[in-house]
């Protein structure tokens, strides 16, 4: 081989080093100054853009992803549960409040009666904190859940959280709330888009 020839192939390499570090995703971050990898970029893009559905102006199913048979309801009896009938509220506007905080608005089939909000509630004696209904207030804390997209999930796929707690599937206690400090998040919940919201 040619001396010249074999530093073309030594160049060739350095470029394709090179390419690796600047487009692995795992040496490149926005910590240390280099670019993103096109993967990076676009998660970074899609997690930034609103969603139609979180709009406010948009009904959607909720289910938990892993649920094969069962969407999210707010149930008469107030609590918000997995269920495969059609009790309860199950049709969800998720009413944007600013830094990623929403009132989420619960409705009967189809958006119709008097919509009552998600709220976390505490029911003391060491349980589990868990969702329930209550009369909507844009002020109340308890009423103010975080939906962001959740990593590496798919369309539409979210976490949801009220104050550090995280919405998840407990097979003990159904859907509850549960500080997890550093942990991931256990659950996430795909948004199916079913309509124009009905008027608040």
């Amino acid at each position: 081989m040619s001396v010249r020839r074999w530093l073309a192939g030594v160049g060739l390499v350095a470029v394709a080093g090179a390419g690796i570090g600047l487009y692995g995703g795992a040496s490149a971050s926005a910590d240390d100054g280099a670019p993103a990898g096109p993967g990076a970029v676009a998660e970074q893009a899609r997690r930034a853009s609103p969603d139609p559905v979180l709009s406010g102006t948009r009904r959607v199913t909720i289910v938990r992803v892993g649920a094969f048979e069962s969407g999210l309801s707010l149930l008469d009896g107030g609590r918000l549960a997995e269920v495969d009938d059609d009790r309860g509220r199950q049709v969800f506007v998720p009413t944007p409040l600013g830094g990623q905080q929403f009132l989420v608005r619960s409705y009967y089939g189809g958006g119709t009666g008097q919509p009552l909000c998600w709220r976390a509630h505490n029911p003391g004696n060491a349980q589990p904190l868990v969702v329930r209904g209550a009369t909507c207030r844009a002020d109340d804390p308890a009423q103010r859940f975080v939906i962001t997209a959740a990593v590496g999930g798919g369309p539409r796929e979210f976490v949801i959280s009220n104050r550090s707690a995280y919405l998840r599937d407990s097979a003990r206690s159904g859907l509850i709330l549960e500080e997890l400090g550093d942990a991931d998040p256990f659950s996430s919940f795909r948004f199916n888009d079913t309509g124009p919201a009905p008027r608040p």
